[in-house]
């Protein structure tokens, strides 16, 4: 029985038939650039960004993903760069993601009223297994417990690949819808060089508005947003459904994951400077033994000065 259990760690660990999906982020606005390749240069000047996530840490082996991000428009390349890097553990590091991705986005205006981003994103991907915080059917001895080395032999403990992904964004001053395509080329992202296993192709689709509900001096100071994301990697799907409410600096917003999250938002936006916490309430079976989700964002947006203003920024939320 110990060798079977060993037998089915060691696939999963080893992704010979692993259904995993990427790290996400529930304030997904708040991660532009890793939500789709599209935003790069959006906010049409400097930015950067830091994402925090800490999923169910109540639970043994937690999830925690760290994400920064740079990006900006560059007119003579008529689009935006941007720079993403990620990093994930999960299993308190014995599986460690290490992301580098460079991005461009394409600005084009469509109509005095409309514009369109296409994005393309190049990712240097890095997967490192800890085999030292594994454990082993042969290390047990049935009156001491785990007493013996291992005589498995162990696989290269890193993979590396290159990754690609698309996106495109449209974008007026009240709506934005976008779809993005991550792990076009499918890479091999397994460690025991006996079976491919190709990283399967995730699938995102956004839509939002931003409704004005009060204007002071012609600038609108509060607005309500209602928005939805959907997502779908091989046979994992999510659909986010909810609303955000800004009134002078200060957001607030409430959130659906189907069948596993209600999600908490507040936020302040107070000129270059914005920060926001999200709290993500498990509905699911999980529910007494996961203490939620945390989650932090913070970003800062340079004030910068174009002689012409030939592009649109996009009006969505940032959290």
């Amino acid at each position: 029985m110990l060798k079977r259990c060993t037998t089915v760690i060691l696939m999963c660990i080893a992704g010979l038939s692993v259904f995993a999906q990427d790290a996400e982020f529930t304030q997904f606005y708040a991660a532009p650039l890793y939500l789709n390749p599209a935003f790069a240069g959006s906010a049409r000047c400097p930015r950067v960004i830091m994402n925090y996530r800490n999923q169910w840490p109540a639970i043994s082996g937690t999830f925690v993903t760290y994400a920064a991000s740079y990006d900006q428009l560059v007119p003579s390349l008529q689009g935006g760069l941007g720079l993403l890097v990620l990093s994930d553990k999960a299993g308190e590091g014995t599986l460690m993601t290490t992301n580098i991705s460079g991005i461009y986005a394409y600005h084009m205006n469509v109509s005095r009223e409309f514009s369109v981003n296409f994005g393309g994103q190049a990712t240097y991907a890095q997967k490192r297994v800890d085999w030292s915080k594994l454990t082993f059917g042969d290390m047990i001895d049935p009156r001491y417990g785990f007493v013996y080395q291992t005589q498995e032999i162990q696989p290269r403990d890193r993979r590396s690949f290159l990754d690609l992904s698309a996106g495109i964004l449209g974008y007026s001053n009240v709506i934005y819808a976008g779809v993005a395509v991550n792990h076009l080329t499918q890479p091999d992202e397994g460690f025991i060089s006996l079976k491919d296993s190709p990283l399967p192709m995730k699938l995102t689709a956004h839509f939002g508005a931003m409704i004005p509900i009060e204007e002071y001096a012609r600038k609108v100071t509060s607005y309500v947003s209602p928005n939805i994301m959907f997502q779908m990697q091989q046979k994992f799907q999510q659909i986010d459904v909810g609303i955000y409410v800004s009134r002078g600096p200060l957001v607030g917003g409430l959130w659906y994951r189907y069948k596993d999250a209600a999600i908490a938002l507040i936020g302040i936006q107070q000129g270059i400077f914005k920060f926001g916490y999200s709290y993500d309430i498990t509905i699911s079976k999980l529910s007494n033994a996961t203490a939620g989700s945390h989650e932090f964002s913070f970003s800062l947006t340079f004030d910068c000065h174009q002689k012409k203003r030939r592009f649109r920024t996009i009006q969505c939320p940032s959290f």
